[in-house]
């Protein structure tokens, strides 16, 4: 069975959107990688209807250095882009 053939702007929409689900991807997985790893490092006991003080903190300030990194990262990936 012959593959369907499609015009340059169908080729052109189906990879912006193919492009935009990747990103859409990556970004829950790194949403899910970093949920991950602040419940295993701030969570300490058993999980209740509320968090600690100690636990709700370390929460706070580990999403915060994950964001913080992410921002940094960004920016120098779009200053080597801007050096191409």
């Amino acid at each position: 069975m012959a593959e369907p053939q499609f015009d340059q702007t169908t080729q052109k929409e189906l990879a912006t959107f193919l492009e935009q689900e990747q990103r859409q991807a990556r970004l829950q997985e790194s949403i899910h990688s970093y949920t991950s790893m602040c419940w295993d490092k701030c969570i300490t006991g058993t999980p209740s209807t509320r968090f600690s003080r100690t636990e709700e903190s370390c929460l706070v300030n580990c999403v915060e250095r994950f964001l913080d990194t992410s921002l940094f990262m960004v920016k120098q990936i779009e200053q080597l882009r801007t050096r191409q």
